[in-house]
């Protein structure tokens, strides 16, 4: 096998496919599909809607609910906490507010607390596994969306946002999710925030998938890396306290039922923190390193389900967990970047999906759930390639920007993404990129109102470990604006709680009792979680991508 601009010799003769029938495919215009379509695609071929993909919680608010295995794996797991290590009348930490996560969610809600709320910097703990902003925050790149044009509303990106979630998502949440966007996106400019514009000195809004305005602002393709830059240094600056490498494992509860804190592991010297709190925030983020559905992913390593599984031992309800988000546009070769992701920007700009043959097969900007099913269709209707380790996939002519914006705009607008191929001598201002599907993002999680309430007094959560905002599915720039939105919302709903707070005697009953009833079920686990990091030793991990078709 021969490798030629960074492609195998076999790859490259479909590339010469690609090639000859490009400028007729940059004339057709694919129609979208109707819902009848979207819907027929989607339950042929999307994981969501695989028999094997899914079983029922056992025990808990959710029992009899059909959530993904690998979730439910770790809801019938005793938890990874001794509850007669720790010594409950030691308090390391007393404060009002602990934030659990220290990426988007939980750095904006510490961020209103304390300026608009009031809370005194010395009285907010963040606590996070990795380091401050290790987090999917960091990580995202297309862009955030806001209506803030003539020709757009947010009421119009309510209706994009409920379609979008196939008509489940939380009214109220969605309402939230549109309304706030614009006074986010003013906010994210006075902290200093590089939105792309243009000459005029406008935003340039790009459309996303199933969006019917162009409403998405980036910063090139680091949007996530930009808005976390300037977020995290604000928080930095007004030495707001963090504890790194300390994930929260579980909540505390007090004699009255609230949640009053948690739990903290050291991992670097395995010491247990007592954390007291007023009120508590879930931002955890979602479970995309638990590879559900054998899926590879686009999600930062400590990206394991926890606030999941913590929230639920105490008690509080999951929404939307029978629902996953598979990106269309993973990576799927080189091997060194699969699963990473290739922002739908691309496809925002023009660049086109193809099969194995150089022929267009679905409209680029489907809804993400829609246009993953039709490349997973394609690939097993025979349609697509294999790399030689084995994984399938389609093309992206990312070659087709350049042409209809002019030269340079690759490098330009998706300098992340041309160094990223860059690096594997591919150059995607020439060639097309090759990619799959791959797991993105965890549309459903712990439920909550507009508030940021749980059913748990004295817990909020925001961000992806939250359910009922996104319902089914979640659009292209919805989850930037989600953290920062419910983050807001958290942070100021915190402040105001706290006032009328007194914190009872400390307790890990609740965790005694949820182990109990695994006992009297006879349920049998070999894990316990939560599992904090990701295993990735072992044959039936590392022959992953094998078995995705």
């Amino acid at each position: 096998m021969k490798i030629i601009d960074g492609y195998p010799d076999y790859m490259m003769e479909s590339i010469k496919l690609v090639e000859q029938k490009r400028e007729k495919n940059l004339k057709i215009d694919v129609p979208a599909l109707t819902m009848e379509g979207r819907e027929k695609v989607l339950k042929a071929y999307h994981p969501d809607f695989m028999d094997s993909t899914k079983r029922e919680v056992k025990l808990g608010p959710n029992k009899g609910e059909m959530i993904y295995n690998g979730i439910v794996d770790l809801l019938e797991s005793k938890s990874i906490l001794d509850t007669k290590s720790v010594d409950l009348t030691k308090i390391h930490y007393d404060v009002d507010i602990l934030i659990i996560g220290g990426g988007g969610a939980g750095t904006v809600a510490a961020l209103f607390a304390h300026e608009v709320g009031g809370v005194p910097k010395d009285k907010i703990l963040i606590t996070t596994k990795l380091r401050h902003g290790d987090a999917n925050s960091m990580m995202a790149q297309g862009g955030i969306q806001a209506a803030d044009r003539p020709v757009d509303s947010p009421t119009i990106h309510y209706l994009d946002i409920y379609g979008g979630g196939h008509f489940t998502n939380k009214p109220e949440l969605a309402k939230a999710l549109a309304m706030d966007a614009p006074r986010i996106i003013k906010w994210h400019l006075d902290l200093g925030v590089m939105y792309d514009r243009m000459e005029n000195g406008e935003f340039q809004e790009l459309s996303g998938g199933g969006t019917s305005r162009n409403r998405m602002h980036s910063a090139k393709d680091y949007s996530g890396m930009e808005l976390m830059r300037n977020i995290r240094d604000r928080a930095r600056n007004l030495e707001i306290p963090v504890l790194e490498f300390c994930p929260i494992i579980e909540l505390l509860l007090d004699d009255q039922g609230i949640v009053s804190g948690g739990i903290a592991f050291n991992m670097e010297t395995d010491e247990y923190y007592v954390i007291r709190s007023k009120v508590t925030i879930l931002a955890t983020g979602g479970s995309g390193r638990l590879h559900l559905s054998n899926y590879p992913t686009t999600n930062h390593y400590g990206a394991t389900g926890d606030g999941l599984v913590m929230a639920y031992h105490a008690g509080a309800n999951l929404k939307d967990l029978d629902t996953i988000q598979i990106h269309p546009t993973g990576d799927a070769y080189p091997e060194a970047v699969v699963g990473i992701l290739s922002t739908e920007k691309i496809r925002g700009l023009g660049a086109i999906p193809l099969n194995k043959d150089g022929d267009p097969f679905v409209f680029p900007l489907e809804p993400r759930d829609v246009e993953s099913a039709a490349f997973i269709q394609e690939c097993k209707k025979g349609k697509g390639l294999v790399t030689p380790t084995g994984m399938p996939g389609v093309w992206l002519d990312s070659p087709m920007i350049d042409i209809i914006h002019g030269k340079g705009t690759i490098e330009t607008k998706l300098a992340g993404e041309y160094r990223k191929f860059k690096r594997f001598d591919i150059d995607m201002t020439k060639h097309p990129i090759f990619v799959y599907p791959t797991y993105h993002y965890q549309n459903g999680g712990v439920e909550i109102n507009e508030k940021t309430e749980t059913a748990l007094p004295g817990l909020l959560a925001a961000g992806e470990v939250t359910g009922g905002v996104h319902g089914k599915n979640r659009l292209m720039g919805n989850s930037l604006l989600d953290y920062n939105v419910f983050g807001r919302r958290a942070g100021l709903h915190a402040a105001e709680y706290i006032k009328t707070r007194n914190v009872g005697k400390l307790s890990l009953k609740h965790i005694d009792d949820y182990n109990k009833k695994l006992d009297e079920l006879n349920i049998k686990s070999d894990i316990k979680a939560p599992i904090l990091l990701p295993e990735y030793r072992g044959k039936e991990v590392l022959a992953r991508a094998l078995d995705i078709l």
